[in-house]
């Protein structure tokens, strides 16, 4: 990619920039910039888009550059860097202040760009400034929801979901319900979709290898912060008998977004609880594959609600059983007793329980990794979600189209003589 002058702040161009003409625009708006699950589901999103309209302009739109740029130069015309106006928990109070003096500029530059745009797909509820400004360009706009927020947060972003109008794409049914389980289509139009996002994986899963004579290997992979469970799973492994405790070996990947006191906490917590032995707290990759061989089981102990459980998926696609509490999407991914294992959440002594009779009794799960991989081939590999969500944006291009060409008959019309 190289620097384009003529446009205003830092961008990098892709496909579809280099002349001839351009069929449509397509603007493709994400608040994260790591490659954590969110990100990864948008990058899939526009690769699909790519694939699907080869020709078409397609400009994304970031926060600040990072470890995803990689991975969307393939497939996007332009990358653009610009402030969003995001609304995370953590920074509420923060924008209903201070940050509430940018956000006129911020609407003008979410409605130019859409009005500039065939179409304008938003990846999560929490863009504020492009959810806003969807109001006025509601046939030219795509909500892709992926959270569930709860408190007043949620209550923020039901209101400018319905604000919006534009149409809606959830990555659940727990999502779905979450945001007031809007129709399939309501009195304006405006239409609703469950997608479940669409997942790589290897081309096989692995064979399972545990047969209860060496140690049990759990692999927790996630950001460090208070949904994930890392201190529930710590705290099941470390009530375990010594005798149990020493055939279970943890790894913790991750790491935390732009603190890394919550890294440090993480890993003092291990000592604190003596556990040093038997977990590691290793740093996020951007590919977990090595760590996924390296597993027996995947461990998603989320004390709150997960809108779908990327990281089950991935479990499955590699022929690794996922515990996973019973919360959120969780339930929709990974079936109990069948696929994977279902927990309370928050319950350590539920968890060490699991635990204990996975490590005592491998052949009742002996058939798990190819239900789960099965599973993973029919409801969650990547080519069914990007043929959904194409699927979505070519009917929403073909109304809009069609809605353009009959105001331009009526147009001419009222100005025949």
């Amino acid at each position: 990619m190289k620097f384009l002058p003529r446009l205003k702040g830092p961008v990098l161009s892709g496909p579809g920039v280099q002349g001839g003409k351009i069929e449509m625009r397509i603007a493709c708006v994400h608040q994260g910039y790591e490659l954590y699950g969110s990100d990864r589901s948008f990058a899939e999103s526009v690769a699909a888009l790519r694939a699907a309209f080869p020709s078409a302009e397609i400009e994304v739109v970031l926060p600040r550059e990072g470890p995803i740029v990689d991975i969307l130069k393939p497939h996007a015309s332009r990358i653009v860097f610009e402030p969003l106006w995001v609304l995370r928990r953590q920074a509420m109070l923060r924008l209903a202040t201070i940050e509430m003096a940018r956000l006129p500029v911020a609407l003008w530059r979410a409605w130019r760009r859409m009005r500039g745009s065939d179409l304008t797909y938003i990846n999560t509820s929490i863009i504020a400034d492009y959810a806003l400004a969807a109001r006025l360009l509601p046939r030219k706009a795509l909500l892709h929801i992926h959270e569930i927020p709860e408190g007043v947060l949620r209550k923020v972003l039901v209101a400018l979901m319905r604000w919006s109008r534009a149409d809606l794409i959830f990555n659940s049914r727990a999502t779905r319900a979450t945001f007031g389980d809007p129709p399939a289509v309501d009195a304006r139009g405006r239409r609703t979709h469950v997608v479940y996002n669409g997942v790589a994986g290897p081309a096989a899963a692995l064979p399972m290898t545990y047969d209860g004579s060496r140690p049990l290997k759990v692999l927790l992979l996630g950001r460090v912060n208070r949904i994930k469970g890392q201190e529930v799973l710590l705290e099941a492994v470390a009530s375990l008998e010594p005798a149990l405790r020493d055939r279970v070996e943890v790894r913790l990947v991750g790491g935390a977004f732009e603190s890394v006191e919550r890294e440090q906490a993480l890993a003092e917590l291990v000592g604190r609880m003596g556990l040093t032995r038997h977990v590691q707290v290793l740093p996020f990759v951007s590919d977990p594959a090595d760590h996924y061989r390296w597993a027996d089981i995947v461990a998603v102990p989320s004390r709150r609600p997960e809108s779908l459980g990327r990281v089950a998926i991935e479990a499955m696609s590699w022929g690794r059983p996922p515990l996973v509490s019973a919360i959120g999407g969780l339930v929709e991914v990974v079936v109990d007793g069948v696929t994977g294992w279902h927990v309370p959440p928050g319950n350590a002594a539920a968890l060490a329980g699991k635990l204990r009779e996975i490590i005592l009794r491998p052949d009742l799960w002996r058939g798990f990794a190819a239900a789960g991989r099965a599973r993973y081939e029919a409801v969650f590999s990547e080519p069914i979600a990007a043929a959904a969500i194409v699927a979505i944006v070519a009917d929403k291009l073909k109304a809009a189209t069609a809605r353009q060409g009959r105001a331009r008959v009526a147009r001419e019309a009222e100005t025949s003589p």
